[in-house]
Protein backbone atom coordinates (compact mmCIF):
# COMPACT_ATOMS: atom_id res chain seq x y z
CA UNK A 1 0.00 0.00 0.00
CA UNK A 2 1.08 3.29 -1.08
CA UNK A 3 2.19 5.53 2.18
CA UNK A 4 1.03 8.74 0.60
CA UNK A 5 -2.59 9.17 -1.55
CA UNK A 6 -1.63 9.44 -5.50
CA UNK A 7 -3.00 12.71 -5.80
CA UNK A 8 -0.95 13.79 -2.92
CA UNK A 9 2.14 12.89 -5.02
CA UNK A 10 0.91 14.07 -8.54
CA UNK A 11 -0.75 17.57 -7.37
CA UNK A 12 0.35 18.00 -3.41
CA UNK A 13 3.95 18.33 -3.74
CA UNK A 14 4.43 19.58 -6.95
CA UNK A 15 2.44 22.86 -5.82
CA UNK A 16 3.76 23.21 -2.50
CA UNK A 17 7.65 23.01 -4.52
CA UNK A 18 5.89 25.51 -6.72
CA UNK A 19 4.86 27.42 -3.37
CA UNK A 20 8.41 27.76 -1.71
CA UNK A 21 10.35 28.72 -5.21
CA UNK A 22 7.54 31.62 -4.95
CA UNK A 23 8.31 32.57 -1.76
CA UNK A 24 12.30 32.52 -1.96
CA UNK A 25 11.78 34.72 -5.55
CA UNK A 26 9.43 37.29 -3.66
CA UNK A 27 12.77 37.30 -1.23
CA UNK A 28 15.37 37.54 -3.66
CA UNK A 29 13.23 40.09 -5.26
CA UNK A 30 12.67 41.85 -2.49
CA UNK A 31 16.61 42.33 -1.32
CA UNK A 32 17.21 43.93 -4.92
CA UNK A 33 14.23 46.48 -3.92
CA UNK A 34 11.37 45.38 -6.27
CA UNK A 35 7.95 44.38 -5.29
CA UNK A 36 7.20 40.96 -5.80
CA UNK A 37 3.56 41.74 -5.71
CA UNK A 38 4.09 43.91 -8.80
CA UNK A 39 6.60 41.88 -10.55
CA UNK A 40 4.22 38.93 -10.40
CA UNK A 41 1.21 40.77 -11.51
CA UNK A 42 3.46 41.82 -14.53
CA UNK A 43 4.64 38.01 -15.45
CA UNK A 44 0.63 37.75 -15.53
CA UNK A 45 -0.24 40.34 -17.57
CA UNK A 46 3.15 39.59 -19.80
CA UNK A 47 2.53 35.98 -20.36
CA UNK A 48 -1.14 35.40 -19.88
CA UNK A 49 -2.59 38.90 -20.20
CA UNK A 50 -3.25 38.92 -23.86
CA UNK A 51 -3.35 36.74 -27.17
CA UNK A 52 0.37 38.20 -27.95
CA UNK A 53 1.51 37.34 -24.77
CA UNK A 54 -0.37 33.73 -24.70
CA UNK A 55 1.27 33.22 -28.22
CA UNK A 56 4.60 32.95 -26.90
CA UNK A 57 3.67 31.37 -23.71
CA UNK A 58 2.44 28.79 -25.68
CA UNK A 59 4.98 28.92 -27.97
CA UNK A 60 8.06 28.18 -25.31
CA UNK A 61 5.42 25.37 -24.24
CA UNK A 62 5.44 23.82 -27.39
CA UNK A 63 9.29 22.97 -27.64
CA UNK A 64 8.65 22.14 -23.51
CA UNK A 65 6.37 19.23 -24.20
CA UNK A 66 8.25 17.31 -26.79
CA UNK A 67 11.74 17.66 -24.67
CA UNK A 68 9.61 17.08 -22.02
CA UNK A 69 7.85 13.79 -23.36
CA UNK A 70 11.21 12.78 -24.87
CA UNK A 71 12.57 12.54 -20.82
CA UNK A 72 9.63 11.01 -19.83
CA UNK A 73 9.21 8.07 -22.21
CA UNK A 74 13.09 7.55 -21.11
CA UNK A 75 12.92 8.16 -17.37
CA UNK A 76 9.76 5.37 -17.61
CA UNK A 77 13.29 2.72 -18.65
CA UNK A 78 14.80 4.07 -15.87
CA UNK A 79 16.78 5.87 -17.95
CA UNK A 80 18.45 9.48 -17.82
CA UNK A 81 18.36 11.08 -21.01
CA UNK A 82 19.95 14.46 -20.67
CA UNK A 83 20.43 14.98 -24.55
CA UNK A 84 17.41 16.56 -25.25
CA UNK A 85 19.36 19.31 -26.12
CA UNK A 86 21.51 17.57 -29.38
CA UNK A 87 18.83 15.65 -30.39
CA UNK A 88 16.50 18.52 -31.17
CA UNK A 89 20.02 20.72 -32.81
CA UNK A 90 20.06 17.64 -34.98
CA UNK A 91 16.01 17.23 -35.36
CA UNK A 92 16.94 21.30 -36.65
CA UNK A 93 19.26 19.48 -39.23
CA UNK A 94 16.84 17.28 -40.18
CA UNK A 95 13.95 20.10 -40.80
CA UNK A 96 16.28 22.03 -42.62
CA UNK A 97 17.31 19.04 -45.68
CA UNK A 98 13.54 18.24 -45.83
CA UNK A 99 12.56 21.81 -46.53
CA UNK A 100 15.31 23.12 -48.36
CA UNK A 101 16.02 20.15 -50.68
CA UNK A 102 12.54 18.49 -51.21
CA UNK A 103 10.02 20.46 -53.65
CA UNK A 104 6.88 20.24 -51.22
CA UNK A 105 3.70 21.16 -53.10
CA UNK A 106 1.66 22.06 -49.60
CA UNK A 107 2.60 22.90 -46.08
CA UNK A 108 0.62 20.15 -44.72
CA UNK A 109 2.89 17.84 -46.56
CA UNK A 110 5.71 19.76 -45.73
CA UNK A 111 4.80 19.19 -41.90
CA UNK A 112 4.47 15.53 -42.35
CA UNK A 113 7.91 14.96 -43.73
CA UNK A 114 9.60 17.87 -41.70
CA UNK A 115 8.22 15.91 -38.38
CA UNK A 116 9.41 12.71 -39.79
CA UNK A 117 12.92 13.59 -40.56
CA UNK A 118 13.15 15.38 -37.46
CA UNK A 119 12.03 12.33 -35.42
CA UNK A 120 14.49 10.38 -37.61
CA UNK A 121 17.16 12.38 -37.28
CA UNK A 122 17.21 13.04 -33.45
CA UNK A 123 16.10 9.17 -33.20
CA UNK A 124 19.49 8.34 -34.69
CA UNK A 125 21.15 10.36 -32.72
CA UNK A 126 20.26 8.80 -29.84
CA UNK A 127 20.70 5.69 -30.90
CA UNK A 128 24.08 5.76 -30.64
CA UNK A 129 23.85 6.62 -26.84
CA UNK A 130 21.65 3.93 -26.44
CA UNK A 131 23.76 1.34 -27.93
CA UNK A 132 26.65 2.65 -26.21
CA UNK A 133 24.64 1.36 -22.99
CA UNK A 134 22.64 -1.44 -24.16
CA UNK A 135 25.96 -3.39 -25.42
CA UNK A 136 29.08 -1.96 -23.67
CA UNK A 137 27.72 -0.42 -20.11
CA UNK A 138 28.52 2.97 -20.65
CA UNK A 139 26.19 5.48 -18.75
CA UNK A 140 23.51 7.23 -20.72
CA UNK A 141 23.82 10.34 -18.72
CA UNK A 142 27.69 10.87 -19.70
CA UNK A 143 27.38 9.62 -23.10
CA UNK A 144 24.19 12.07 -24.32
CA UNK A 145 25.66 14.85 -22.37
CA UNK A 146 28.64 14.72 -24.36
CA UNK A 147 26.56 14.15 -27.32
CA UNK A 148 24.76 17.44 -27.48
CA UNK A 149 28.27 19.30 -27.81
CA UNK A 150 28.67 16.85 -30.42
CA UNK A 151 25.70 18.33 -32.09
CA UNK A 152 26.53 21.85 -31.50
CA UNK A 153 29.65 21.33 -33.01
CA UNK A 154 28.44 19.89 -35.87
CA UNK A 155 26.01 22.32 -36.41
CA UNK A 156 28.32 24.98 -36.24
CA UNK A 157 30.64 23.12 -38.87
CA UNK A 158 27.88 22.64 -41.38
CA UNK A 159 25.98 26.59 -41.13
CA UNK A 160 29.39 27.51 -41.48
CA UNK A 161 30.06 25.45 -44.66
CA UNK A 162 28.00 23.28 -46.56
CA UNK A 163 24.53 25.22 -45.81
CA UNK A 164 25.67 28.87 -45.07
CA UNK A 165 24.08 30.84 -47.98
CA UNK A 166 26.99 32.11 -50.48
CA UNK A 167 28.05 35.78 -49.64
CA UNK A 168 26.06 35.62 -46.63
CA UNK A 169 28.70 35.49 -43.11
CA UNK A 170 25.46 34.53 -41.03
CA UNK A 171 25.95 31.12 -40.02
CA UNK A 172 22.35 30.07 -41.01
CA UNK A 173 20.93 28.22 -44.03
CA UNK A 174 18.56 29.71 -46.57
CA UNK A 175 15.24 30.81 -45.90
CA UNK A 176 12.37 27.99 -45.87
CA UNK A 177 10.46 27.80 -49.89
CA UNK A 178 6.70 29.69 -48.43
CA UNK A 179 5.00 25.89 -49.62
CA UNK A 180 6.90 24.71 -46.37
CA UNK A 181 5.69 27.39 -44.28
CA UNK A 182 3.61 26.81 -41.30
CA UNK A 183 0.39 28.47 -40.22
CA UNK A 184 1.01 30.76 -37.33
CA UNK A 185 -1.91 31.40 -34.70
CA UNK A 186 -2.11 34.73 -36.23
CA UNK A 187 -3.43 32.93 -39.55
CA UNK A 188 -5.36 30.58 -37.97
CA UNK A 189 -7.28 32.93 -35.35
CA UNK A 190 -7.64 36.05 -37.95
CA UNK A 191 -11.54 36.75 -38.36
CA UNK A 192 -11.44 39.97 -40.33
CA UNK A 193 -11.39 42.53 -38.21
CA UNK A 194 -10.46 40.88 -35.29
CA UNK A 195 -7.32 39.17 -35.12
CA UNK A 196 -5.60 37.65 -32.12
CA UNK A 197 -2.19 36.38 -31.67
CA UNK A 198 -0.87 38.93 -33.47
CA UNK A 199 2.92 38.68 -33.76
CA UNK A 200 3.09 36.24 -31.44
CA UNK A 201 5.10 32.90 -33.24
CA UNK A 202 2.52 30.20 -31.89
CA UNK A 203 1.78 28.11 -34.51
CA UNK A 204 0.18 24.72 -35.53
CA UNK A 205 2.88 22.66 -34.23
CA UNK A 206 1.26 23.20 -30.56
CA UNK A 207 -1.42 20.99 -32.12
CA UNK A 208 0.88 18.03 -32.90
CA UNK A 209 2.82 18.72 -29.58
CA UNK A 210 -0.95 17.73 -27.81
CA UNK A 211 -1.27 14.85 -30.50
CA UNK A 212 2.01 13.66 -28.97
CA UNK A 213 1.24 14.00 -25.24
CA UNK A 214 -1.90 11.35 -26.30
CA UNK A 215 -0.15 9.20 -28.34
CA UNK A 216 2.99 8.67 -25.70
CA UNK A 217 0.01 8.06 -23.34
CA UNK A 218 -1.88 5.22 -25.23
CA UNK A 219 1.76 3.86 -25.84
CA UNK A 220 2.91 3.84 -22.43
CA UNK A 221 -0.61 2.70 -20.71
CA UNK A 222 -2.15 0.90 -23.36
CA UNK A 223 0.36 -1.15 -25.06
CA UNK A 224 2.43 -4.08 -24.38
CA UNK A 225 5.20 -2.36 -25.27
CA UNK A 226 4.63 0.47 -22.50
CA UNK A 227 3.88 -2.29 -20.15
CA UNK A 228 7.24 -3.59 -21.55
CA UNK A 229 9.10 -0.42 -20.74
CA UNK A 230 7.32 -0.02 -17.17
CA UNK A 231 8.45 -3.16 -16.28
CA UNK A 232 11.79 -2.87 -17.31
CA UNK A 233 12.20 0.45 -15.37
CA UNK A 234 10.62 -1.13 -12.64
CA UNK A 235 12.68 -4.05 -12.13
CA UNK A 236 15.22 -4.96 -14.47
CA UNK A 237 16.20 -8.31 -13.19
CA UNK A 238 12.21 -8.91 -13.06
CA UNK A 239 11.74 -8.08 -16.58
CA UNK A 240 14.60 -10.30 -17.72
CA UNK A 241 12.94 -13.27 -16.05
CA UNK A 242 9.71 -12.26 -17.88
CA UNK A 243 11.70 -12.41 -21.18
CA UNK A 244 11.53 -9.13 -21.48
CA UNK A 245 14.90 -7.94 -23.54
CA UNK A 246 17.29 -5.28 -21.75
CA UNK A 247 18.69 -4.69 -24.97
CA UNK A 248 15.48 -3.75 -26.78
CA UNK A 249 13.65 -1.67 -24.64
CA UNK A 250 16.81 0.56 -23.86
CA UNK A 251 17.28 0.59 -27.74
CA UNK A 252 13.14 1.02 -28.38
CA UNK A 253 13.14 3.51 -25.43
CA UNK A 254 15.73 6.06 -26.55
CA UNK A 255 14.64 5.80 -30.19
CA UNK A 256 11.41 7.45 -28.68
CA UNK A 257 13.11 9.69 -26.79
CA UNK A 258 15.30 10.92 -29.37
CA UNK A 259 12.66 11.26 -32.00
CA UNK A 260 10.76 13.09 -29.28
CA UNK A 261 13.36 15.44 -29.20
CA UNK A 262 13.90 16.03 -32.69
CA UNK A 263 10.76 16.83 -33.24
CA UNK A 264 10.83 19.77 -31.72
CA UNK A 265 12.77 21.47 -34.65
CA UNK A 266 9.37 21.02 -36.24
CA UNK A 267 8.21 24.39 -33.90
CA UNK A 268 11.29 26.98 -33.52
CA UNK A 269 13.03 25.64 -37.21
CA UNK A 270 10.31 25.40 -39.26
CA UNK A 271 7.50 26.88 -37.78
CA UNK A 272 9.02 29.91 -36.18
CA UNK A 273 12.44 30.95 -38.10
CA UNK A 274 11.90 29.33 -41.36
CA UNK A 275 15.33 28.30 -41.16
CA UNK A 276 18.29 26.76 -39.41
CA UNK A 277 20.08 28.70 -37.36
CA UNK A 278 22.80 28.09 -34.21
CA UNK A 279 21.84 27.80 -31.09
CA UNK A 280 17.67 27.60 -32.48
CA UNK A 281 16.93 25.08 -28.97
CA UNK A 282 17.92 27.57 -26.44
CA UNK A 283 18.50 25.11 -23.54
CA UNK A 284 15.04 23.73 -24.32
CA UNK A 285 16.37 20.18 -24.27
CA UNK A 286 17.28 20.79 -20.42
CA UNK A 287 14.44 22.82 -19.44
CA UNK A 288 12.45 19.15 -20.52
CA UNK A 289 14.31 17.36 -17.37
CA UNK A 290 12.26 19.76 -14.97
CA UNK A 291 8.97 19.60 -16.96
CA UNK A 292 9.51 15.88 -17.15
CA UNK A 293 10.13 15.77 -13.20
CA UNK A 294 7.47 18.13 -12.26
CA UNK A 295 5.23 16.27 -14.45
CA UNK A 296 5.77 12.68 -13.08
CA UNK A 297 6.57 11.19 -16.63
CA UNK A 298 3.04 11.25 -16.89
CA UNK A 299 1.95 13.34 -20.27
CA UNK A 300 -0.58 14.64 -19.03
CA UNK A 301 1.56 16.06 -16.17
CA UNK A 302 4.27 16.98 -18.89
CA UNK A 303 1.99 19.28 -20.86
CA UNK A 304 0.94 21.37 -17.59
CA UNK A 305 4.78 21.44 -16.15
CA UNK A 306 5.73 22.65 -19.96
CA UNK A 307 2.75 25.38 -20.16
CA UNK A 308 4.02 26.78 -16.62
CA UNK A 309 7.95 26.79 -17.83
CA UNK A 310 6.31 28.96 -20.74
CA UNK A 311 4.44 31.17 -18.51
CA UNK A 312 7.63 31.82 -16.71
CA UNK A 313 9.74 32.16 -19.80
CA UNK A 314 7.53 34.85 -21.31
CA UNK A 315 6.47 36.20 -18.23
CA UNK A 316 10.64 36.18 -16.65
CA UNK A 317 10.80 38.50 -20.50
CA UNK A 318 8.45 40.92 -19.71
CA UNK A 319 9.90 41.70 -16.40
CA UNK A 320 13.76 41.98 -17.80
CA UNK A 321 11.71 44.50 -20.21
CA UNK A 322 9.43 46.27 -17.75
CA UNK A 323 11.83 46.51 -14.45
CA UNK A 324 14.68 47.05 -13.69
CA UNK A 325 15.54 43.39 -12.21
CA UNK A 326 18.01 42.16 -14.29
CA UNK A 327 17.56 38.93 -16.56
CA UNK A 328 20.03 36.41 -14.79
CA UNK A 329 18.00 37.04 -11.81
CA UNK A 330 14.94 35.95 -13.70
CA UNK A 331 16.98 32.42 -14.69
CA UNK A 332 17.77 32.59 -10.89
CA UNK A 333 13.74 32.14 -10.65
CA UNK A 334 13.33 29.82 -12.84
CA UNK A 335 16.23 27.82 -11.60
CA UNK A 336 14.58 27.70 -7.92
CA UNK A 337 11.46 26.18 -9.59
CA UNK A 338 13.44 23.84 -11.12
CA UNK A 339 15.77 22.89 -7.61
CA UNK A 340 12.53 22.62 -5.72
CA UNK A 341 10.33 20.51 -8.08
CA UNK A 342 13.21 18.61 -9.27
CA UNK A 343 16.86 18.35 -6.81
CA UNK A 344 14.66 18.99 -3.66
CA UNK A 345 11.78 17.20 -4.51
CA UNK A 346 11.91 14.69 -1.11
CA UNK A 347 12.70 17.91 1.07
CA UNK A 348 8.74 18.12 0.53
CA UNK A 349 8.11 14.41 -0.06
CA UNK A 350 9.19 13.03 3.16
CA UNK A 351 7.26 15.21 5.42
CA UNK A 352 4.15 14.69 3.75
CA UNK A 353 4.50 10.72 3.65
CA UNK A 354 5.34 11.10 7.50
CA UNK A 355 2.07 12.85 7.89
CA UNK A 356 0.17 10.70 5.97
CA UNK A 357 1.66 8.21 7.36
CA UNK A 358 0.66 9.40 11.04
CA UNK A 359 -3.12 10.13 9.74
CA UNK A 360 -3.79 6.49 8.51
CA UNK A 361 -2.07 4.71 11.74
CA UNK A 362 -4.39 7.10 14.13
CA UNK A 363 -7.09 6.29 12.11
CA UNK A 364 -6.82 2.75 12.28
CA UNK A 365 -6.14 2.39 16.01
CA UNK A 366 -9.38 4.42 16.31
CA UNK A 367 -10.98 1.94 13.93
CA UNK A 368 -9.37 -0.70 16.25
CA UNK A 369 -10.68 1.21 19.40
Amino acid sequence: MDVMPKWADVILIPLISILLAAILSAIVILAIGENPWEALKLMVSGALGSTYGWGYTLYYATNFIFTGLAVAIAFHARMFNIGGEGQALIGGLGVALACLFIPWPHWTLALLGAAVMAALFGAAWAAIPAFLQAKRGSHIVITTIMFNFIAAALLNYLLIGALKVPGSMEPATAKFPEATHLPSFQDMFNFGDTTFFRGAPANITFFVGLAACVALWALIWRTRLGYEIRSFGHSESAAKYAGISPTRIIMVSMLISGGLAGMMAINNVQGEAERLVLNAVEGAGFIGIAVALMGRSHPFGVLLAALLFGFLYQGGAELALWTSIPRELIIVIQALVILFTGALDNMVRMPLERLFLSMRRAKNEGRTI
